[in-house]
């Protein structure tokens, strides 16, 4: 398997993970905005945009292990959606050292049960799973919009987000069906008290993905973490309210 990544800038190392269905290059630029101080490594996960698929069905722990084989250590990662749980399972396992942590969007678990209400019911989940075979571009698309608000900078971000999608190329239909059965399976909560190291939240107030109640929940059984609220952002706030989410990442770092 051959991961594609881009890296840029000298100084302590930070990892960019992006989420299900898109690239390295959704965190727009962000990673040129860090280089001034950091070395920064923007990837692209197995299977989508310019890296390729990881043969047969993969979960998170062995997606975790082959980000982690070609990238420096150690080192901030910064995790949005997908790329949180990523980032968290990398951090919980020691599978490398982790400086920093730094979550987006993120949560322990994507879909609900009933000791977990603060996520996705799995019928929606289920329902994207049987689309993502018939039509994948629709499905792609129609996740997208639930990742923005309904207003008109919503919209335009949905723009931003559905031009950047295919930039360089489709996403391997494998890693698309092997991104939702990561996020339909995986629970994270039991790991959270082995992460100690110091943990950034950064969630929208309005994310219709991941509930702002999935990032409280972290604040409270992670170790050393601290929750940044963003007032009238959704899924994306490096994206929708930049200047603010750039403020509350390097007050951390």
């Amino acid at each position: 398997m051959t991961l594609y990544y881009d890296q840029q800038g000298q100084g302590p190392d930070i990892i960019l993970v992006h989420g299900w269905g898109m690239h390295g290059g959704i965190w727009g630029d962000l990673p040129a905005y860090l280089a001034t101080r950091y070395r920064v490594t923007t990837l692209d996960l197995p299977g989508h945009g310019r890296s390729r698929a990881l043969p047969g069905p993969y979960d998170l722990a062995t997606l975790a292990d082959a980000v982690g084989r070609h990238v420096p250590s150690p080192a901030t990662w910064i995790g949005w959606s997908l790329g949180g749980m990523v980032a968290l399972s990398v951090a919980a396992r020691h599978a490398l050292p982790v400086h920093k942590l730094v979550l987006v969007g993120a949560t322990p678990r994507f879909v609900q049960e009933p000791d977990w209400p603060h996520a996705m019911k799995p019928e929606v989940l289920a329902q994207f799973a049987l689309e993502l075979g018939a039509d994948f571009r629709a499905t792609l698309q129609r996740f997208l919009s639930l990742q923005v608000g309904v207003d008109a900078a919503g919209r335009a971000l949905l723009r931003t987000l559905r031009s950047e999608m295919f930039r360089h190329g489709e996403p391997a239909a494998t890693a698309l069906a092997a991104g939702l059965a990561i996020l339909r399976d995986a629970d994270l909560r039991p790991l959270l008290p082995r992460i100690t190291c110091p943990v950034q939240i950064i969630h929208g107030a309005r994310d219709r993905l991941t509930p702002l109640a999935a990032a409280e929940y972290l604040a409270t059984h992670l170790p050393h973490a601290c929750l940044a609220r963003v007032a009238h952002a959704g899924h994306a706030p490096f994206l929708s309210h930049p200047q603010t989410f750039r403020e509350l990442l390097l007050d951390f770092l």
